[in-house]
């Protein structure tokens, strides 16, 4: 395997390579390319999030965040059509993330529900055919990051400018690796084989009921950081019901542990290093290769924004309630709508 080759691989597939390696110096070798990596993937992410805000203001960071994200997972992954008419589910995407969150904050929470719903079923529909690929955990976490750093005015405008040239740079990279996929299904199709009784589709109704009902809760409830919830309720809210609840007690209780460490930290460094505690954590999700640490590590960046608006321990506390609470309420509402319907997804029986 190549240096570039090797650079490809995943974490969890680097740390395999690296645990199979008997020859010492192999290993050494790989461990040293899994390190470099792990710092190549942080510069990168953090000379993107740097280029937008100096690009199109400090307020759009976050959408050199989302377009990174959507890059990151394009290179590799596909919508289970041919790749021509991929480019035309990109567009719809990067449509529905520059008007769906500014659309969905400027209603009142009814309405913004049935927004919220219509914009992530539309998320859902092309961009996860390819099940296996997890594109939903790119694109409706975009649409929520979006929405909860919402901007208007000459900002919105900025933003749009800037999600327009991620889309230009995501259709252009998605292209040239996906190009040669042999795929025969074409875009109309990812609506002709959408049925209620396919376990599919199934999940796409869960996953947008399940965020959308729980960013009404919040709203209605008058309480801050309502995409915490929906991030949450995304995250536990897997194609089958019988492998969530594993997921939703890793979310909760990893949350906590990467809020006590985060604590801890913050009390033990100088506060001129606070700002970093974001960078550490993104080397933290980079050497991890499993669900649980990279929910730890995910909390960092977070709990820094959020504690300069609510304090430490107020932004400790909401994000702690904001994941375990999400969490029960996906398991609970996942068993309701399946029972409401006579469904009952496990994971034994296949996607289709």
């Amino acid at each position: 395997m190549t240096f570039y080759q090797e650079l490809q691989l995943s974490s969890a597939g680097s740390k395999n390579l690296i645990r199979r390696t008997t020859d010492k110096e192999e290993k050494k070798r790989h461990i040293f390319i899994y390190n470099i990596k792990v710092y190549l993937v942080v510069a990168f992410c953090f000379a993107v999030v740097t280029a937008f805000s100096l690009l199109f203001g400090s307020a759009n960071s976050i959408a050199g965040v989302v377009v990174l994200l959507a890059l990151l997972v394009l290179r590799q992954a596909d919508f289970g059509i041919r790749t021509s008419h991929g480019l035309i589910c990109i567009g719809f995407i990067f449509g529905v993330l520059i008007a769906g969150p500014r659309v969905s904050n400027m209603l009142a929470p009814g309405y913004a529900f049935f927004a919220n719903c219509a914009f992530i079923m539309i998320l859902m529909v092309l961009g996860c055919h390819n099940v296996i690929m997890s594109n939903h955990s790119t694109f409706v976490l975009s649409y929520l990051l979006l929405k909860g750093y919402d901007v208007s005015g000459a900002d919105y405008e900025k933003r749009v400018w800037g999600l327009l040239l991620g889309m230009v740079i995501c259709m252009a990279v998605f292209y040239k690796n996906q190009r040669l996929r042999p795929y025969r299904r074409s875009f109309l199709d990812l609506f002709r084989e959408f049925h209620f009784h396919s376990a599919r589709n199934w999940w796409y109704i869960r996953m947008t009921l399940t965020v959308s009902t729980a960013l009404l809760i919040m709203n209605l409830l008058g309480l801050p950081r309502a995409m915490w919830a929906g991030i949450a309720c995304m995250s536990v809210c897997l194609p089958f019901s019988g492998d969530m609840e594993p997921r939703a007690k890793t979310r909760g209780l990893y949350n906590i542990l990467g809020c006590t460490v985060f604590a801890a930290l913050y009390f033990l460094l100088p506060e001129s290093l606070h700002p970093y505690l974001g960078i550490l954590g993104g080397i933290g999700v980079g050497y991890s290769a499993g669900y649980a640490w990279q929910t730890v590590f995910n909390t960092f960046g977070a709990l820094y924004i959020a504690s300069g608006a609510f304090g430490l321990i107020g932004a400790i506390a909401l994000r702690i309630g904001t994941n375990v609470g999400a969490a029960v309420y996906t398991m609970l509402l996942d068993q309701i709508l399946n029972r409401l319907f006579g469904r009952e997804m496990k994971g034994e029986k296949a996607l289709q």
